[in-house]
């Protein structure tokens, strides 16, 4: 049995329709509430990041990864910092980091920023042997309490 399936690319993944004809796929189409999207999306980013409200309108999940949205001027330890807040376990490798600053369209030399982070005691590699960072407690306070509050008075 020959079925068809339409691929819709969102920013949190993707959401495939199938049907038995592009019929059947317009009257899943016309049936989808108006703000699903946008629900879905909200709903995604509550389970991957418990933060997520907190979030909202500075750092957008993309398959990639955490990526900046907000517009405001942020310098290179608040934009590493916010990058590291919002990734899964709080810990990411200097390579990912600088590619996920790219894609929010901020240029920093990253391996540089988060040496001095680790001397401030904003980040620290838990496995020496691995090339990833975490937040420390500090850290993420310091993001909470002076990053996203700077950002959420800028925003809201």
């Amino acid at each position: 049995m020959k079925h068809i399936e339409a691929r819709i690319k969102t920013p949190f993944g993707e959401i495939v329709i199938q049907g038995e004809n592009p019929k059947e796929i317009l009257e899943v189409l016309e049936n989808i509430p108006e703000n699903f999207l946008e629900k879905l999306s909200d709903f995604v980013s509550n389970k991957l990041t418990p933060s997520g409200a907190q979030l909202k309108g500075i750092v957008e999940l993309t398959t990639e990864g955490p990526v900046i949205v907000a517009r405001e001027k942020l310098t290179h330890y608040e934009a590493v910092g916010l990058i590291l807040y919002a990734s899964p376990d709080k810990t990411n490798t200097a390579a990912q980091i600088t590619k996920l600053l790219e894609s929010s369209g901020i240029k920093i030399m990253v391996p540089a920023r988060l040496n001095e982070m680790t001397k401030r005691g904003h980040v620290f590699k838990p496995d020496p042997n691995k090339p990833e960072f975490k937040l420390t407690i500090q850290g993420e306070k310091w993001v909470e309490d002076e990053v996203l509050s700077k950002l959420r008075g800028k925003i809201g």
